[in-house]
């Protein structure tokens, strides 16, 4: 027990503490914002830590892939998708220093020729891309990592983006709070083979306090999970005054929004009412249907109806397409709310791509070699593996998701040609959906919605770039083909303008009319993360040997 003092001597202590005290301030609320709120954790704070964590998959190994960054690399020859849509020009050298892209150089015209003598000099290393094409990178917003049932490796999903051109991925999360932090900064330090991580995370994640359920309580796990390195929320349709206090303080705070308005909790909070307090993307299609409904506030539900029931779920949700009315008074209102807002809509449409037609999705190409045993079996029809949902799946079903998208993809046409930012992404690794390639899928489904090869590119690249910056006041550091750029790139050996399979991984295949054989064509040549150049063939060919070794191990029957 300390000895009392006077007061007149404490204020006088005070009084010449308190400048250096104030400056202090800063500093003390910042550590402790990093801390978990309740120190010491106490037994139930590490239960939920430990639950969250417990499906992570192993962390990726350490990078063996890949050669660079390189003190001067030139890509030769090649012809140039920039990513702001427009068509392909060249052939043009492309000067990369170090992580950078330094210069574009025109070095001719089709068919003529290259002129040696406007040809860069000076190169460390050189690829011949003459008469391939080079695009950005490819930015996935909606991905998860694989867990301990359907991928335990993480090396497994990484491999996958980059052999089909994905260079950044947006985690929705990727796994555990603390899983996704630390992966995000091995990739940014490239010590492990995988793109640029981005990490949004669900509130109350990371701290082991649980699920906000006060605006102020949310107001805090914001600003821990900021202090904690987190990119961005991952938001659902949470109640209206923990939205707002969520919304509020991640944008003072710098940080992206993106919202799953899942079905159970849209009548309190759908697309108009979310993106009105600030939310700065919305993915899938919840809440943007029911903004618009022409006689109903809540979808209408049969009898008997149960939402943990999921073919019930899918099924149904499926039913709203002649809810809605194209280009009613309600419809394009809503529209302009979302141009006037500056929102992103992220629809993940390969995601219930399988809906509509079952059969397409279990026999895709890839799956032979490159979705891996466990993967496949985590797809196939199940009461309690999330997207597996095929009890028993009808004609009937698969006509109602066909009506579905033909409403859906109006709606997103007509928002692109308003201006509005529309992006491709995956949320794969459910529904038959295998990563990487359904990225690519993605983009076929936003040219059958009506948008050109250019823009559906596009969407892919720079407004799926755009989409991570603006909540950074920043502008975009990758997403299209610039000097200044960092050198995030795909190069293909033949035109995404003429044929957007091409830029699956595994390619696609023509008639070769001189030789009457079918032949294999396209698929991505090199991803480039980071001025590193990796063989998307040798991580397709790794990607393959996973399977294999799954497959060995497996008892014998």
């Amino acid at each position: 027990m300390q000895p009392s003092r006077p007061l007149s001597s404490f204020f006088g202590a005070l009084s010449f503490a308190a400048p250096m005290l104030l400056s202090l301030i800063p500093h003390v609320a910042f550590a402790q914002a990093r801390r978990a709120p309740d120190a010491p954790p106490d037994s139930t704070m590490q239960a939920r830590l430990a639950a969250e964590r417990s499906e992570d998959p192993n962390r990726a190994p350490a990078r063996k892939e890949g050669e660079g960054p390189f003190q001067k690399l030139i890509i030769r020859g090649v012809h140039l998708i920039d990513g702001y849509g427009s068509a392909p020009r060249g052939p043009v050298d492309v000067v990369i220093v170090g992580n950078k892209i330094s210069e574009i150089v025109s070095v001719g015209t089709p068919n003529v020729p290259i002129d040696q003598s406007k040809r860069p000099k000076g190169a460390t290393k050189e690829i011949d891309a003459n008469g391939m094409y080079m695009m950005p990178g490819l930015v996935d917003l909606h991905v998860h990592q694989g867990t301990q049932q359907k991928a335990p490796e993480s090396e497994y999903y990484n491999k996958l983006w980059l052999a089909n051109g994905i260079t950044t991925v947006r985690g929705v999360p990727f796994a555990s709070f603390d899983y996704s932090v630390k992966e995000r900064d091995r990739s940014a330090k490239n010590e492990i083979t995988a793109p640029r991580y981005s990490v949004y995370q669900r509130p109350g994640t990371g701290w082991g306090r649980g699920v906000p359920r006060t605006p102020e309580t949310a107001r805090e796990w914001v600003r821990w999970a900021k202090a904690n390195g987190v990119d961005g929320l991952k938001l659902g349709a949470e109640r209206a005054d923990i939205m707002e206090a969520l919304l509020d303080e991640t944008k003072k705070l710098g940080l992206g929004s993106t919202a799953h308005l899942q079905q159970g909790g849209v009548g309190q909070m759908n697309a108009d009412m979310a993106t009105k307090l600030g939310l700065d993307a919305v993915t899938h299609f919840y809440g943007i249907f029911e903004s618009m409904y022409e006689n109903n506030q809540i979808q209408p539900w049969p009898v008997g109806s149960n939402l943990n029931d999921e073919q019930t779920r899918f099924g149904q949700v499926a039913r709203q397409w002649n809810l809605v009315k194209p280009h009613s008074e309600k419809w394009n209102a809503f529209l302009k709310n979302l141009k006037d807002r500056d929102v992103t809509l992220d629809p993940t449409m390969t995601t219930y791509l399988t809906g509509r037609d079952l059969v397409k999705r279990m026999n895709e190409p890839w799956h032979a070699k490159y979705t891996i045993p466990s993967q496949w079996a985590y797809y196939q029809p199940s009461r309690t593996n999330h997207g597996a949902y095929f009890y028993d799946w009808t004609t009937e079903d698969e006509v109602a998701w066909r009506n579905f998208y033909h409403v859906w993809m109006e709606f997103l046409n007509e928002y692109k040609n308003m201006g509005g930012r529309v992006t491709a992404s995956s949320d794969a690794g459910f529904i038959y959906n295998t990563p990487g390639f359904s990225t690519i899928e993605e983009l076929e489904l936003l040219q059958e919605a009506g948008f050109t090869p250019g823009e559906a590119i596009r969407a892919g690249t720079l407004h799926a770039a755009e989409t991570l910056f603006k909540p950074m006041k920043k502008h975009i550091e990758f997403g299209v083909v610039e000097p200044g750029m960092l050198a995030d790139l795909v190069v293909v050996d033949a035109n995404p303008f003429a044929n957007l399979k091409v830029l699956y991984g595994t390619g696609w295949f023509r008639l070769n009319d001189a030789t009457g054989k079918v032949e294999q064509y396209g698929g991505i040549k090199w991803t480039i993360k980071d001025g590193i150049v990796f063989d998307a063939k040798k991580l397709l060919d790794d990607i393959e040997k996973m399977g294999d070794a799954q497959r060995a191990a497996m008892p014998s029957r």
